[in-house]
């Protein structure tokens, strides 16, 4: 009689089965992926619905450093030229705050975070009714030092970057909108 070894658990297989099943796995899904309706987002690129659309978007003045920073930010990425009549408007407002914490046991804080948020609205210009209302936000981390200057620099440079990534994600979801509403018609 052979002495069963396995102790109830099944054989590992071979390397190369291994592989093989991850092989046929990947064609499976691939296979089941060509149906689907899946577009790219920026199709068509320039001439795109979602580029034309982002063309015909006028940000709004914002208030504040913050303000100016998202605003040149976003008319960068959405490329509206000057002189083109715009057919939305893009409204937004920031909460820009820096909050304290990692406080030492001198009471001295250590680090500080900044999160900047936005709710955005993005505005028919025609008929003024919203078709689009949401949100965007980023934090950022900051190390408090003993230099006041290089404290406030680091501040600035947060928001700057804060800015970046919430003018990414306006217009990416302006842009989805955008996309979505040129399917509809």
């Amino acid at each position: 009689m052979k002495p069963n070894c396995h102790f109830g658990l099944e054989p590992v297989p071979h390397l190369a089965d291994t592989a093989r099943m991850k092989k046929a796995l990947l064609l499976i899904l691939l296979a089941s992926l060509s149906g689907c309706a899946l577009r790219p987002l920026y199709a068509d690129g320039s001439q795109g619905a979602a580029a034309q659309a982002l063309r015909s978007v006028e940000v709004a003045p914002i208030d504040g450093k913050a303000g100016w920073l998202l605003r040149n930010a976003l008319n960068d990425r959405i490329g509206k030229k000057q002189g083109e009549v715009a057919t939305y408007r893009l409204e937004i407002e920031l909460d820009d705050q820096i909050t304290g914490f990692g406080v030492r046991r001198d009471d001295a804080v250590t680090r500080e975070r900044r999160a900047l948020r936005a709710r955005y609205r993005l505005v028919d210009a025609a008929q003024g009714t919203t078709l689009l209302d949401a949100t965007a936000g980023s934090d950022a981390g900051i190390d408090v030092v003993s230099s006041e200057y290089a404290v406030l620099a680091a501040e600035d440079t947060a928001l700057e970057r804060l800015t970046q990534i919430l003018a990414d994600q306006i217009t990416a979801r302006v842009a989805l909108f955008a996309g979505r509403q040129a399917e509809a018609q």
